[in-house]
């Protein structure tokens, strides 16, 4: 049977994996896949790059436009990354009746209503496992493995970079600044880790997620995103104290208020018990915990980005396309998991609605009555303590750390308690907030 012929889009990291294991697996690809898939032209600004990744065995251009206006090619993969470029590409690729296999989970959480309205109509396939968590086939086990289940909610980490930032710092001791340099270092943070740090780019995963798991549209516009670059390490070890462990996850759950369906979409550093599972994946590696009405509880775990990881996710879609093409492309698996015409105008939870735990940890003067001023406030607010720790102060000083833990409470709760509580005049600074999720 003739080769599936793909055109492929950047050959940095991702794209030289992709053709690294492609090649060397192809018997057993080809095994699986029913056909040869074989990248037949590569387009990259650096054509020496991919002259001495591919070894001159392929057509090499420095347009990407000439690759998916090429009439031969069968499968575009798009590994160029961002925005702008990328999506003229995708689309472009699209209009000419071409399948597309993408790692760009930027473009897809901003602009994926419309690229999957648009292959609908033309009748061609997106693959993006490569898009969530790396190597972890999370997008698979969403759309396909779990699709007998309500999904209630998905819990994961899905940023490496501040996965390892967190572990070191535990770990350690040492504060942010020192080992996001250290991060830099090894490579795991990005010269700019902006959309690592501040949690952007775990929010265009939770994105995708939260459309495949509840049949909604995209809505990165919509989603709450709090980075760990303001975390202090004391918070990692008084959390470590009260028996939690400090993550950065993307949360998606199904809620009900005043009667209604809505959808939590958020990102934020997070208080989870030392015990789970979720609170012992250390380093750079990612895990998704997604609860099913049907199985329960269930847990992917692995490498969330690197060349042969990522390249592992991008080679199982080019398998997916070439056997839905060759075999019975009218019954293709439905990009966001549910039909076209079912997707659910499902709205997303303002975040003020959200309910949660808390850790708060707030600077007093030591003097008696501060702890009852503060009970008081939050009692008001109807919150009411789990844990409480006072520490002593150190010698000669006159002010101590006040931490404790909320029962679940909504967002707007503590937000006027913690308005409350900074006003008191024995209070100083900013109170530390943080999230917990039992996950249970």
């Amino acid at each position: 049977m003739k080769p599936i012929q793909v055109g492929l889009l950047g050959i940095g990291t991702v794209g030289g994996g992709t053709f690294t294991v492609l090649s060397r697996n192809e018997a057993e690809i080809t095994r699986r896949a029913g056909r040869p898939i074989r990248i037949v032209q590569v387009a990259d600004k650096n054509l020496e790059l991919a002259r001495r990744v591919t070894g001159g065995t392929v057509a090499l251009t420095d347009d990407a436009f000439a690759v998916v206006n090429d009439p031969e090619i069968d499968i575009v993969v798009e590994l160029i990354g961002g925005y702008g470029i990328a999506r003229e590409l995708v689309l472009k690729a699209i209009e000419n009746g071409k399948h597309v296999v993408t790692a760009n989970k930027a473009l897809l959480a901003v602009h994926g209503n419309e690229i999957f309205a648009a292959a609908q109509k033309k009748g061609v396939m997106i693959g993006f496992e490569a898009a969530v968590a790396g190597g972890i086939p999370i997008i698979k086990a969403l759309r396909e493995g779990l699709t007998a289940n309500r999904i209630e909610w998905i819990a994961g980490i899905i940023n490496g970079t501040t996965n390892f930032i967190l572990s070191e710092m535990r770990d350690k001791g040492l504060p942010f600044d020192t080992v996001l340099k250290e991060a830099q270092r090894l490579g795991y943070a990005e010269a700019d880790p902006t959309f690592d740090i501040e949690g952007i780019d775990a929010a265009h995963k939770l994105t995708i997620m939260a459309a495949i798991a509840f049949g909604i549209p995209m809505q990165f516009d919509k989603a709450y995103i709090e980075g760990i670059s303001k975390l202090q390490a004391e918070d990692i070890k008084y959390a470590e104290q009260l028996g939690y462990r400090i993550k950065l996850l993307g949360i998606t759950k199904r809620r009900q208020l005043d009667g209604k369906t809505a959808i939590e979409l958020r990102v934020h550093p997070t208080l989870i018990p030392a015990r789970r599972l979720l609170a012992n994946v250390e380093g750079a590696m990612n895990a998704v915990l997604v609860q099913g009405d049907a199985v329960g509880a269930t847990l992917y775990y692995g490498k969330g980005a690197g060349a042969e990881p990522t390249a592992s996710a991008v080679i199982a879609d080019l398998v997916d396309v070439t056997r839905m093409a060759t075999a019975d492309p009218e019954n293709r698996v439905p990009h966001l998991a549910f039909q076209p015409d079912a997707v659910a105008d499902l709205p997303i939870l303002p975040m003020a609605e959200v309910e949660s735990g808390y850790y708060l940890r707030m600077r007093v003067d030591d003097k008696p009555g501060v702890l009852a001023d503060i009970t008081r406030i939050l009692a008001d607010q109807g919150i009411s303590i789990d844990a409480l720790v006072q520490r002593e102060p150190a010698e000669g000083e006159q002010q101590t750390d006040i931490i404790l833990l909320t029962h679940v409470v909504r967002e707007k709760q503590i937000d006027a308690a913690i308005a409350q509580i900074e006003a008191l005049p024995v209070v100083s600074g900013k109170i530390v907030r943080l999230r917990l999720e039992a996950l249970s």
